[in-house]
């Protein structure tokens, strides 16, 4: 059980450093235009405490991701991941008020069964 708490953990972080990421982004704005313009908004992006933020986080799910996969088989853990993809849907939805079609959550669902199918028996330590 410890394992699969990391593995949620990682996923719970890696959500939370896109969601920052893309309040970031909210703020700096669409990035178009010339390649001196892309550099200038780009630059603009990096100083942004939001984006400057979810690098941090998202980059710090790298430092757990190593331990997790000193313990996990890879044809576990990686997949695990997709559940991000969940709570990003989800949180998207409540946060950034995105509009999710029926589609897309039905996709999640898919998602849902799957990890459960990959992971099915391998998280009882």
């Amino acid at each position: 059980m410890k394992n699969f708490f990391l593995i949620f953990c990682n996923v719970i972080l890696s959500v939370i450093g896109q969601l920052l990421l893309k309040q970031g982004m909210n703020q700096v704005g669409k990035i178009e235009g010339h390649l001196s313009e892309i550099v200038t908004r780009v630059l603009h992006a990096l100083s942004n405490p939001f984006v400057i933020g979810g690098i941090s986080v998202y980059g710090s799910t790298t430092l757990i991701w190593l331990v997790i996969l000193s313990r996990v088989k890879l044809s576990v853990a990686y997949p695990m991941i997709s559940l991000g993809y969940i709570f990003t849907i989800l949180f998207s939805w409540l946060i950034f008020k995105e509009n999710v079609p029926k589609l897309r959550v039905l996709g999640g669902f898919v998602i849902c069964i799957g990890v459960y199918l990959v992971s099915r028996g391998e998280f009882g330590d």
